[in-house]
């Protein structure tokens, strides 16, 4: 079993407040807060409930939670309508001799901003796929290669095994395009969102037209935007923003699309970035949640077409961009020019060869995408 990023932050902000912890489906929510257990029987253990299991389910309504457990773990419990008010009592009477700990998928973000009456008693963390420097210290180019092909989703990436990847992308879609849509929104045309579903890795890097995609569904603007929305809510896809700046004449509305599962992307270049964007935006949402700072992931532009794939931000203010090669290049000249014109203080083109050459001849440093992992100490 990984010894997932979260588990030192989660373990510690235990001690003092609820934590719910939500993600994709099957990114390994249930199985991270088992690892948190002493209990050997992990699953069969009294202290994890699973609202889908009935016996389960019959104990949380009747509040007959289990005795001298130090650790609860209450799994898809959001999907019991009042599950906010039945947790609040619970904790309120037991928060100084149990932790608790709640996990669920989309549902769970999105209801648990219904109300106010767990305000101030919770830590929510965003669980995402595997990452490098999670899978393998080291950061061998063996394990990007993996991370690659099968995506970082824990089942695919452990199997290994193109057969395994192409039925569970399959299942895993099904699935998101009927049962949590069904359950988040009302949606009828779903022979629509599974062609929109289809058609985005297209779309991926580039500045992203609803126009077209409205053309190609024959939908209004609209529905494009609503079903973008949901497939984020779903934490299928993300989205990211432009960066602005006067000196540069940068785009300022168009966002680009991004999958939590690059290996949905079919040509090499475009799978590199996507899986560098989720990279980063892991980064982001592991500092917001266990640090409190205000994270943005953006991209810069400008009206001429010059990028730069992607900027960091802390509390506005931008930390680093980061280019996607996958050849070992010089430093690219988008690189050169938002270097003199922005005020990001530093820059790194990325790419899957051995290459590293350093800031101090270009001002951009130049280096294989495991040894940026390693440097930012991306979790």
């Amino acid at each position: 079993m990984l010894n997932r990023y979260l588990t030192e932050n989660v373990r510690e902000d235990l001690e003092q407040r609820m934590v719910f912890v939500g993600g994709p489906r099957q990114v390994g929510k249930t199985t991270f807060g088992l690892s948190l257990l002493s209990d050997q029987l992990k699953e069969k253990s009294p202290a994890y409930l699973n609202w889908d299991d009935l016996a389960d389910r019959e104990s949380i309504l009747s509040g007959a939670f289990p005795s001298e457990q130090s650790l609860l773990i209450l799994d898809e419990i959001h999907k019991f309508s009042d599950w906010r008010n039945l947790i609040k009592g619970f904790w309120d009477k037991n928060k100084s001799t149990v932790s608790l700990l709640v996990t669920g998928s989309a549902r769970l973000d999105y209801y648990r901003k219904g109300g106010d009456s767990l305000q101030g008693r919770y830590h929510y963390y965003r669980l995402h796929p595997l990452t490098l420097m999670e899978v393998d210290p080291v950061a061998s180019s063996s394990s990007v290669e993996q991370l690659l092909q099968f995506g970082g989703f824990p089942e695919p990436f452990t199997q290994g095994t193109e057969r395994f990847h192409r039925r569970w992308l399959r299942e895993m879609t099904a699935r998101l395009t009927h049962e949590d849509v069904r359950d988040l929104e009302n949606v009828r045309e779903h022979s629509k969102l599974d062609l929109l579903l289809h058609h985005l890795p297209a779309c991926v890097g580039s500045p992203l037209s609803v126009n077209a995609l409205r053309k190609l569904l024959q939908v209004s603007h609209e529905s494009v935007e609503r079903w973008l929305t949901i497939l984020d809510n779903l934490y299928v896809t993300f989205r990211i923003p432009p960066m602005g700046g006067a000196r540069i004449r940068a785009v300022k509305k168009e966002q680009k699309l991004y999958f939590r599962d690059w290996s949905r992307c079919a040509e090499p270049g475009v799978r590199f970035e996507n899986m560098v964007a989720c990279h980063l935006l892991k980064y982001c949402h592991w500092v917001e949640d266990s640090e409190g700072y205000e994270m943005e992931l953006r991209y810069v532009r400008d009206t001429d077409g010059r990028e730069v794939d992607f900027v960091v931000l802390q509390d506005r203010k931008p930390l680093f961009a980061v280019e996607c090669k996958c050849g070992e290049r010089n430093e690219s000249t988008a690189c050169r020019y938002f270097r003199e014109r922005t005020e990001i203080p530093e820059f790194y083109q990325v790419h899957l060869g051995a290459k590293d050459q350093g800031i101090e001849h270009t001002g951009t440093r130049v280096l294989p995408f495991a040894h940026f992992c390693e440097v930012k100490q991306l979790p």
